[in-house]
């Protein structure tokens, strides 16, 4: 070969080798930020091309898809759906054409779009029959009549509020609900005279009550006197009392160590050296402070840390962190271990507390999605239950289940009682505004024990009603009746 015909076969020579290193380039190391472009429009058209999978609960999609209108510009061929959309909107999220996706339609995306890698056998088996693609379902841990009195019990109460149900054994994330809410088939497509319009009432700028914000999960609230199972259960774990009924050698009045203010506590109440099982029944400010100072900032840390404070859950949906504070002098831990100061939960986190001590005080990890399937029902990947931490020792949980126990027989969590079972919980009203100015909210926690000894739910349920009575607000009476009726539907779907 002549030496012009040489550098001619290297010059092709490199520019094949530049072209398949550059198709390769595109196809392998930049496919996924090409397919995730915004600008991609051709990667919109596919995802909305077939009906998305389906969000499952009990056996039923609380989801679906419709073909969209052709008008205007539309070249969308498919649309979510969503059945009571407002009740299930804290679990499902939304899939809309113009605003993208949240929860759990983002976080399994690939899996009811149908392509997620682990749909590759069946997309590829779809293809060579000539079957059209078809996206997978996500079944849920979800329980529909324990959702719906959740939902139907906050909407009936009228204000903001949240419910948080688990079953403590496993736990699975029994029900999700806040209120107010929204539909997320209002915008489920890119029209903007009706989805755009839809879309922008629901922003918080637009709409004060914030009906996009998932409050189970997100908003975290002071948990007043509900937090008092955490200060029990860290006095039994460290030895400072060993049994409910020993007495805690209580003064009154409690005046905060360092400080000359003095702790009180609502009305008058027998809280002077009460027991730990007496104090939480009428809820003594006092005792649980004073046992908060003596136990000091490390200790009670570490054990609100063992319940989950301080770190998100991913259910698999984020959970805000609950907040227990660090680096605190006598007066402001005493101020927090009774659910105040600086102190913040999650209703997750505290249906959290109440599990593990309804669990033998064992603690599991929170989940709402039980298996992933691809189309033709096949499971491509289960959840399995994991311990997440045990905050107490199983002796001490039954000593503290005694104590939420006697709250709901003979205390401040009566409105709470189910015929034939045995239910533990404790009430809190926490401080709300500058210098407690604003509506208090009203909290609940519980759990339910059948005769056989099972616990098949624990309950949180905190109410925030800048329109009640500020004297009609407690947690005993707004927040146990929808605790009650979230257990009573567990027990009743288990019959």
């Amino acid at each position: 070969m002549n030496k012009p015909l040489r550098r001619i076969a290297i010059f092709c020579g490199l520019l094949v080798l530049a072209l398949l290193v550059r198709d390769n380039w595109l196809q392998y190391v930049k496919a996924d930020s090409l397919r995730n472009d915004t600008l991609n429009r051709r990667v919109t058209i596919a995802r909305y091309s077939t009906p998305r999978g389906d969000i499952i609960v009990d056996g039923d999609p609380i989801t679906g898809s419709t073909t969209t209108s052709k008008s205007g510009l539309n070249d969308l061929k498919y649309k979510r759906t969503y059945k009571n959309g407002p009740m299930w909107a804290p679990v499902t999220g939304f899939a809309s054409q113009a605003f993208g996706a949240t929860q759990l339609e983002s976080i399994e995306d690939g899996i009811l779009t149908g392509n997620d890698d682990r749909l590759f056998f069946r997309n590829t088996l779809d293809m060579i029959t000539g079957k059209q693609r078809q996206g997978g379902n996500v079944v849920t841990t979800l329980n529909a009549a324990a959702q719906k009195a959740a939902y139907d019990g906050l909407k009936a109460q009228g204000g903001k509020g949240a419910v948080a149900a688990l079953d403590p054994s496993t736990g699975k994330i029994l029900a999700l609900a806040s209120y107010p809410s929204y539909d997320p088939s209002s915008f489920a497509g890119n029209s903007t005279s009706t989805d755009t319009k839809a879309w922008n009432s629901l922003l918080k700028k637009n709409n004060p009550s914030d009906p996009m914000l998932n409050r189970a999960l997100r908003e975290t609230y002071p948990p007043g006197s509900t937090f008092k199972v955490v200060t029990a259960a860290a006095a039994l774990e460290n030895g400072l009392y060993t049994s409910a009924d020993q007495a805690t050698d209580s003064p009154l009045p409690y005046i905060m160590k360092g400080t000359t203010t003095e702790l009180k506590n609502e009305g008058n109440i027998p809280c002077k050296n009460a027991t730990m099982r007496t104090a939480l029944r009428v809820s003594c400010n006092t005792v649980f402070g004073k046992i908060g100072a003596d136990l000091g900032n490390d200790k009670m840390l570490a054990e609100a840390k063992k319940f989950g404070f301080d770190e998100e859950q991913f259910t698999p949906v984020r959970s805000a962190a609950s907040v227990f504070s660090d680096n605190m002098n006598s007066s402001q831990t005493a101020l927090s271990s009774i659910g105040q100061f600086n102190t913040a939960a999650t209703p997750l986190q505290m249906a959290m507390v109440a599990s593990a001590v309804a669990n033998d005080g064992k603690l599991m990890k929170p989940y709402m999605v039980d298996k992933l399937q691809s189309s033709n029902l096949d499971t491509i990947a289960q959840t399995d239950p994991q311990e997440l931490s045990q905050p107490l020792s199983s002796k001490n949980a039954q000593i503290l289940q005694s104590m939420m126990e006697t709250v709901v027989k003979e205390g401040t969590g009566t409105k709470a009682q189910i015929n034939g079972v045995t239910v533990g919980g404790k009430t809190g009203t926490a401080q709300h505004g500058v210098e407690n100015s604003a509506n208090p909210y009203a909290w609940f926690i519980s759990y339910a024990k059948l005769p056989d000894g099972s616990a098949p739910v624990a309950v949180a349920v905190v109410i925030e009603d800048d329109q009640a009575n500020r004297d009609d607000i407690s947690g005993g009476g707004l927040a146990a009746p929808i605790a009650k009726s979230v257990m009573e539907a567990v027990i009743n779907s288990k019959k």
